[in-house]
């Protein structure tokens, strides 16, 4: 190759590598919206049976988008990594179209919850980057290697073993980065409210009738209602143009016996929401840490409450087995799922603001809320970012020196 053919390989190699970090990244920090989004592939193509295997299939796509982008920033395995992306690209580039054409799933999630695309975006984002990598792969026999074989296959399963430990550390804990409506700081009252003059779904109605054996459609505006030979046989709504939609929506909270309480719990000066999705999949080995929370939100006079999408049948009869000294509330499964991403998680609100939420394995104790639990969580936060800040500082030295063997050995190759 010339040097204006590297340099324009060197910048696909360097876009393309990057799109694939950014994918498989944002997806291996939140490994349960990535089980939620391929279980929707699964049904919506007859493969629920596939169901329990959803978190490792969702795991292993996450970090191979990881290492084919880091391979091919680095130069890794250049053969391999060029026909590990050509593959990934077909398949991803085929099955948008397909879900572009049917739509049996509204959003393909190729960037978790960070850039929410339309079906037809994503496949016209396929086909972009299907351009550059298409670029790499036709030279790919003419690429150099960063280093020899063996040294680049152990940093190929470096790569696959941080990725796969980043997704089970998020798994058993939170989301580093929060990119639902849900996130802590959102003040739930106001991402609810619709704006007044906010544009409405603006629906068209079709109208079939039929006449002579033969069926034809109409408007609302053009159907022959004088003509009483025809005869009407259905009608259907189609969304002509998507209106406004607030950043939270379908929050609501009913007790089985009080009704709609949502009002009730926005207004509480705290209020302790225990999250679980569904009961018959939560299997915890004690429920201390909820029955010491609830005991102490009631003694001080704050709100707790659980919430789950089962039947109330099953969350009594779960409360039973458990003896659980709470109710659990209906809520939408899907909502819950938004909330805490965790089989069951807490979630602290301070008059309607989310000030706190925490995965089941991380419940702080009791006396880590004080007299104000505002004042406590603001301290847990600190005392959380403070060890954030040191674990990023231990990782960029890693990274660093990671970085620093790579080009020295880069360096004795081409002397060689």
């Amino acid at each position: 190759m010339n040097r204006v053919a590297r340099i324009g390989i060197t910048i696909c190699r360097l876009l393309v590598g990057a799109i694939f970090v950014f994918s498989g990244f944002v997806k291996a920090i939140d490994p349960l919206g990535s089980t939620y989004k391929i279980v929707d592939y699964f049904n919506a193509f007859g493969m629920g049976f596939l169901e329990p295997v959803a978190l490792y299939t969702g795991m292993l796509q996450n970090a191979a988008e990881i290492v084919i982008g880091l391979c091919l920033i680095m130069g890794i395995r250049m053969m391999v990594t060029s026909w590990a992306l050509m593959l990934f690209m077909l398949f991803f580039t085929v099955l948008t179209f397909i879900l572009a054409i049917f739509n049996p799933v509204s959003d393909c999630g190729c960037f978790g919850d960070a850039i929410k695309l339309t079906n037809w975006q994503t496949f016209f984002k396929n086909l972009i980057i299907f351009v550059p990598a298409l670029a790499i792969f036709s030279v790919r026999s003419k690429l150099r290697n960063f280093a020899g074989a063996a040294q680049e296959w152990l940093y190929v399963m470096l790569f696959f073993a941080g990725a796969f430990a980043l997704s089970s550390y998020c798994y058993k804990h939170l989301p580093p980065l929060d990119f639902m409506p849900y996130h802590v700081g959102q003040h739930l009252p106001t991402a609810m409210h619709i704006p007044e003059g906010a544009p409405h779904d603006e629906y068209s109605t079709v109208l079939t009738y039929a006449k002579d054996g033969k069926e034809q459609e109409f408007s609302e505006a053009d159907f022959p209602w004088q003509d009483s030979t025809w005869v009407f046989v259905n009608s259907k709504s189609e969304l002509v143009k998507k209106g406004y939609t607030p950043p939270v929506h379908n929050f609501s909270i009913t007790h089985y016996q009080d009704g709609d309480i949502t009002d009730e719990a926005l207004a509480a000066e705290y209020a302790f929401l225990l999250v679980a999705p569904k009961l018959e999949k939560v299997n915890l080995p004690d429920w201390e840490s909820s029955r010491s929370i609830a005991s102490f939100a009631r003694s001080k006079g704050y709100t707790f409450l659980g919430l789950t999408a089962s039947t109330q049948g099953d969350a009594t009869e779960f409360c039973s087995d458990n003896m659980l000294n709470f109710d659990f509330c209906s809520a939408d499964e899907t909502t819950l799922k938004s909330m805490v991403r965790s089989s069951v998680g807490l979630m602290l609100l301070h008059r309607g603001t989310v000030v706190g939420k925490w995965s089941y394995h991380d419940i702080p104790p009791v006396e880590a809320f004080g007299e104000n639990p505002l004042a406590g969580n603001l301290n847990m936060l600190r005392q959380a970012d403070e060890k954030a800040s040191t674990c990023a500082f231990i990782c960029a030295g890693l990274a660093a020196l990671l970085l620093f063997t790579l080009l020295g050995c880069k360096r004795k190759t081409a002397r060689r």
